[in-house]
C-alpha cells in the first residue's frame, strides 16, 4: 500500500513538472505550438525526445482501436499530427457538446 502511495505521489510531481518546468521538452513543445511554431519547426529545434509526442500517438492510436473517447488526447493528436492550430483544437474541445462520460 505504502509503494503504491509512493508510485502516486511520483506520478503526480512528475505531472506538475511536466506541466510548469522549464526545463520541461513536453511543455516546451506545447509553449512553442501556442507561439505561433509549427510542430515540424519545434522538434527540429527541440533536440531531444519529448515523450508526450509518441505517447499521444500512442494513447490515440489506442483509443481509435478499443473505440474509447478521449476529447483532449484527440485534440492534442489533432494539433501534433493533424496540421490543426493549438487554439483551434482548443476552442473545438471546450465547445464540444455534453454529454453523460460513462
Amino acid at each position: 500500500m505504502l509503494l503504491a502511495f509512493a508510485d502516486a505521489e511520483r506520478g503526480l510531481g512528475d505531472l506538475v513538472l511536466t506541466c510548469t518546468g522549464a526545463l520541461s521538452r513536453n511543455r516546451t513543445v506545447g509553449f512553442e505550438m501556442g507561439k505561433g511554431r509549427t510542430f515540424d519547426e519545434v522538434l527540429a529545434g527541440l533536440g531531444h525526445v519529448a515523450e508526450g509526442v509518441k505517447t499521444t500517438k500512442s494513447a490515440f492510436d489506442l483509443a481509435e482501436k478499443l473505440g474509447v473517447d478521449m476529447p483532449i488526447t484527440r485534440a492534442v493528436h489533432a494539433a501534433l499530427y493533424e496540421g490543426k492550430s493549438p487554439q483551434e483544437a482548443v476552442v473545438e474541445l471546450m465547445t464540444r457538446g455534453l454529454r453523460a462520460e460513462f
